[in-house]
This record gives C-alpha cells, structure tokens and sequence, in this order.
C-alpha cells in the first residue's frame, strides 16, 4: 500500500523490449535501500523490482499494465515519481493509494496563479471511474484533492513544493497522467449497484 507522497523523482536510463513486455531500468537516489521482489510505485504503477544494479534497479511492465497506464509512453530520461510500500509504523500523510491505475486521463489546462498552479484533468467517464468535489485522486502516484469535480473532468491545485519535488514540473497540455481513483469512492459505487 501507497499513501501517495512521492519521496523522489527517479530517471528512466534505460528500455528493452521483451515481446509484450518492457523492461525498464530506473535511477533512483534511494537505490542503495532497494531490494528484490520491493514493490515501488512509479508514476502510481506499483511496479516488483526484478535487478538491482550499482546505481539503478530495474521493473517490468507487463501488456496489461502498458494497456492501462502511460508507461508506454515513458523513454529514457523520463523522470518518473517514486514512492516505496508504506511501512506498518509510517506516519499516513496522503490517503490509500493501491498502486493499481484505474486508467489515465489527459491534462486539459495548467493555469499559473502566480505562487500555485491549477491543473484540469480530462478523463473517460465511459470507464465508470467517478470523482467527488473535495475528494481525493492520485495523479502519476500523487495523492490529490478534487475540485471543479464534473462527469469527465476535474481539477487539481499544485503547491510550489509538489510542483518542484515530483514530475508535475514537466508536464503539458496534452500529457498523459495515470489515474487512481478513491479506493472508498470505488466501494461506495459497487455497493449502490447491489
């Protein structure tokens, strides 16, 4: 389990192709603490370490997960946000963040206001993913507030902190970002159906 507080920004070095599958070797300055089998979140896609190299290990996205999330978009020097498990004693600062995208969404908007930044955020409602005003979203693993909540779309505000520490900083109209809705909204949902 996540909690959605990016720790790093990490750097792609590296992409091999395996039949469906891409390999990816990541640098990250939390790698001498990394271990085989870890799970990491990257950019929200909880992700098992396969290698651990001097100063990179690598992870493996399979086609599911290439189908669902922008990883397949990702090339080398991509700089990816990186949040490792949370631990039993771990203070809970974002909210519960699975590390399962439920799909990816299109940023729509960045408005600068001047000391914050206001991002839309376009999405599939075909899809059944909801968002409600003042709940929460995780962006590319970065646990969010809603707001501006409609069918299809939402906004989010950025602080300069989230905005300089994670790869918010690099994106553009247009982007693609991974998108993990509430896990308690998503329950909420499924029980209504009942």
């Amino acid at each position: 389990m996540f909690t959605g507080i990016v720790e790093t920004l990490g750097k792609i070095k590296s992409i091999e192709t395996d039949k469906e599958n891409l390999h990816f070797e990541v640098e990250s300055n939390f790698n001498d603490a990394v271990t085989v089998d870890q799970s990491i979140a990257h950019d929200g896609v909880c992700l098992t370490v396969t290698e651990v190299l001097d100063t990179t290990y690598k992870v493996t996205a399979i086609k599911e997960t290439l189908e669902k999330t922008g990883l397949k978009h990702w090339k080398p020097g991509s700089k990816v946000n990186l949040e490792r498990c949370m631990v039993a004693n771990g203070r809970f600062d974002g909210h519960v963040v699975q590390g399962h995208v439920d799909q990816t969404g299109k940023v729509q908007s960045i408005t600068d206001l001047n000391g914050s930044w206001e991002i839309a955020i376009q999405y599939d409602a075909g899809l059944g993913n909801v968002t409600v005003e003042k709940g929460s979203i995780t962006l590319n693993g970065i646990s969010l507030t809603c707001f501006n909540s409609e069918e299809n779309s939402f906004s989010v505000a950025i602080i300069p902190y989230t905005f300089e520490h994670t790869n918010v900083h690099a994106w553009n109209v247009g982007d693609v970002v991974n998108l993990e809705f509430d896990i308690i909204g998503k329950y909420v949902k499924r029980l209504m159906r009942l």
